[in-house]
């Protein structure tokens, strides 16, 4: 698998991470359940070791990416020479009042427009940004991937499928054939490592892609812009949006980490975390349009922080936190991945939480 240039990515999320989803049907980047959990999908940076959960046309010739209007529901739309076929993918918003049984998942329905199309299936994980073994599970037609830490992770199929060798442990594949009107629904997932049944706790797929549907039409409905760039202005709010953390409303400045500003240059940094001068700016143009919700989240978010001033501290206000508020932020380096197309090194966490940017005082009072 090749690199793909960074603007061939959508992105989707749930409020509490994120994932990129290639223009081939690639998920490069992901991690759950949160935005700071080490990573579940990495091959962004480094296509070998990183892993990926890839649902590509084995014969297309053309490829589009679009969002379904006033959503972020992302649609991967693939010509073939004998079909059209789609990929919808999504990561369902859970209503807060069913959040102690949240199991955050990503969805992937594929579908055939027209005529035939023939899909290839590949999901090999390699968590802890490809440092951790894991052991592959089967559960009829379903997998669960087993390794350290607190959190399980599962794929649910409607179709069996076959274990693929892997350096860190095995994957699945599966290759399989759509015609017109017939779709198939996966999910991936992550669960408190202590659940003794995730499988059941998943729900219908096809209901959460329309309550997930109906959440963000629902939101951005909400907007008071009603000019002429509507339509970029609503996109633009639903990705401010999607870098909201809902359970602290903490806002973090990128759902990534280590995409290089230059190809092969080493200013790569970590930037899934809340920078007080980034956020200030987001809600600001949050609040042009309307949505004060956000704005008083992240202001109780900040109150919170200055309850934990340390006077004696030589930095009693950080230019930056963790999304649950975290103070250090110490940044190691991963030197066994390559980096986006070599660009290294990779690095985990931030060091500049310690840096004293006396410009943060204005945004934390503006």
């Amino acid at each position: 698998m090749a690199y793909l240039p960074i603007e061939n990515h959508g992105v989707i999320g749930d409020l509490h991470s994120c994932a990129l989803v290639g223009i081939d049907g690639t998920i490069d980047w992901c991690c759950l359940p949160y935005f700071d959990s080490p990573s579940v999908f990495c091959s962004i940076l480094d296509e070998k070791k990183g892993g990926s959960f890839a649902i590509s046309a084995t014969d297309a010739v053309a490829r589009k990416q679009m969002y379904l209007p006033d959503s972020n529901i992302l649609l991967t739309r693939s010509f073939a020479k004998h079909g059209l076929g789609q990929v919808e993918d999504f990561m369902p918003i859970i209503p807060r009042l069913n959040r102690t049984k949240h199991i955050h998942q990503i969805v992937r329905i594929v579908s055939c427009i027209r005529g035939e199309i023939e899909y290839t299936l590949e999901c090999t994980p390699a968590f802890n940004y490809a440092r951790n073994k894991h052991k592959l599970q089967r559960k009829g037609s379903n997998v669960l991937f087993e390794t350290e830490g607190g959190f399980g992770y599962g794929l649910v199929s409607p179709i069996a499928l076959s274990p693929k060798k892997s350096k860190l442990g095995d994957g699945v594949s599966v290759t399989f054939t759509l015609r017109e009107g017939e779709r198939l629904a996966f999910v991936f997932f992550s669960y408190r490592a202590n659940e003794d049944n995730p499988l059941e706790m998943l729900g219908d797929p096809l209901r959460h892609r329309d309550d997930t549907h109906n959440y963000w039409q629902r939101w951005i409905a909400r907007c008071n812009y009603h000019g002429r760039w509507s339509e970029m202005v609503y996109r633009s709010a639903l990705t401010l949006k999607m870098l909201t953390f809902e359970p602290t409303g903490a806002i973090i400045a990128s759902p990534t980490m280590c995409l290089p500003e230059e190809i092969g240059g080493g200013r790569n940094w970590d930037y899934r975390y809340t920078w007080v001068r980034d956020a200030s700016f987001t809600l600001y143009a949050l609040m042009r349009i309307g949505y004060t919700e956000e704005a008083g989240a992240f202001m109780n978010w900040l109150e919170q922080r200055c309850q934990e001033v340390d006077t004696n501290s030589d930095h009693p206000l950080r230019l930056m936190y963790g999304i649950h508020g975290e103070h250090a932020l110490d940044e190691i380096e991963l030197p066994h991945l390559e980096g986006y197309r070599g660009s290294s090194p990779v690095r985990v966490g931030n060091g500049a939480y310690d840096q004293l940017q006396l410009d943060i005082y204005g945004e934390w009072m503006d």
